[in-house]
């Protein structure tokens, strides 16, 4: 016979990280058997390289998105002096 417990009675500290522990380990053992399956039927598939190859092309795209996003050179310092000074003599009006 099993004991249970609702969700936030008694117990410590101590407890309340041995259960965090085995809620984590559960999910752990359900999320690796639920990939090791799709990783099965992937395997049985005759198109397998194909896919694979597919997944390769994706994931240099999403590099190359990646890298333009967040390593592309800043705007030239001239280049943005030169805008502020137009937007003033615009906002002034000549």
């Amino acid at each position: 016979m099993g004991v249970t417990r609702e969700t936030g009675s008694g117990g410590g500290p101590d407890q309340r990280a041995v259960l965090l522990a085995a809620g984590l380990a559960d999910l752990a053992v359900s999320t690796l058997g639920t990939g090791l399956g799709i990783v099965r039927g992937l395997l049985r598939r005759s198109d397998t390289a194909e896919m694979a190859a597919d997944a390769g092309r994706d994931l240099e795209a999403r590099g190359r998105l990646v890298l333009d996003r967040y390593v592309s050179p800043p705007p030239a310092h001239l280049e943005v002096l030169a805008r502020h000074v137009k937007a003033r003599r615009a906002g002034d009006g000549g």
